[in-house]
């Protein structure tokens, strides 16, 4: 599901560009770079913390809003439960912060039935390597994939191919934190680079941009959002294309270790001959057995004919602070 990640960045970057010098404009401040008062040796007023000597933590944004005087945002501590890219098809407005290196992984089962014709496809092992480097906003991305497909036809034998799927490399960067209405966000340019077995490389280097924001909005709830546009090729006339997509997802603490998640997303492509939008919608559960670990599953169902029938994963996540 994550190889939906490519941008038409020549066309798009001057609108980009503007977007944020809009966002500076209109109330987003360069973050200094403590969260409070600079600490002196030893000489704390709190007790030392996992940060360092100090009780003073690293900003984990590039920007702070101007309005209120949170100080929140950025990844969480070394003490504190992991956050992560998955299960659900949005990724998190969070970094996972700098000198920690965090994997993400799992499977995922498609399945898909038009006209007599099945197509039943087996997603492995999704390894995603997420490494905070320099500072708390910055984050570097390597993803590999490998894909099953099998096509079940009326009256013929059954017919499989496989292979590897593009390299996936990004960078996430932490741009602002939460401060009341005003959201969480994190933006990731990103690219596939041309380095797939036959049947699922693109053959270009697909680069792409993905706008993160989510909110807190108590002990319980938490809610997200991701916006892309995505350069991809068209399978049929294999003419490229923007693919834009779109997903809003929903989080529930159940307990302390145990969450649970919906969400909708949609794929809606502009300029492609023979493909149509597709919308999806999914729900699952993540447990985290400490602090540093964590396994999911989820499930899905297309909602429209173009769409993929259902689908069903499960995965972990490991830090390493």
């Amino acid at each position: 599901m994550r190889a939906i990640f490519c941008f038409h960045w020549i066309s798009r970057r001057v609108v980009l560009l503007s977007a944020l010098a809009g966002m500076v404009a209109i109330g987003i401040s360069p973050m200094a770079q403590a969260q409070c008062d600079e600490c002196d040796g030893d000489e704390c007023d709190e007790e030392p913390s996992s940060y360092g000597p100090c009780a003073c933590k690293p900003r984990g944004t590039l920007f702070q809003w101007s309005y209120g005087t949170s100080f929140g945002g950025g990844p969480p501590g070394p003490d504190e439960g992991l956050v992560s890219d998955r299960p659900d098809f949005t990724e998190a407005s969070t970094t996972v912060g700098r000198g920690v290196f965090q994997i993400e992984g799992g499977y995922t089962y498609f399945k898909d039935k038009s006209d007599g014709t099945e197509v039943r496809t087996h997603s492995f092992p999704e390894t995603l390597f997420r490494y905070g480097v320099l500072a708390d906003w910055l984050e570097l991305r390597l993803a590999w994939n490998y894909g099953v497909e099998d096509t079940l036809a009326p009256g013929t034998p059954t017919s499989s191919i496989n292979g590897a799927t593009d390299l996936y490399l990004g960078i996430k960067l932490g741009l602002t934190p939460q401060e009341g209405i005003l959201p969480e966000m994190a933006l990731m340019p990103q690219m596939t680079v041309p380095t797939g077995g036959s049947a699922f490389t693109n053959d270009e280097t697909l680069p792409g941009l993905s706008w993160l924001y989510g909110w807190d909005v108590n002990d319980f709830i938490s809610t997200a959002g991701s916006s892309q546009i995505n350069r991809r090729i068209d399978d049929g006339s294999g003419d490229e294309y923007l693919q834009y997509a779109q997903s809003w997802t929903v989080g529930y603490s159940l307990t302390d270790k145990l969450g649970a998640y919906t969400e909708w997303f949609a794929l809606i492509p502009s300029g492609a001959e023979t493909l149509k939008a597709e919308h999806y919608a999914d729900g699952g559960f993540s447990y985290q057995f400490t602090n540093n670990f964590q396994v999911d599953i989820r499930a899905g169902v297309g909602l429209n004919e173009e769409a993929q029938d259902v689908f069903t994963g499960a995965g972990f996540v490991i830090r390493v602070p």
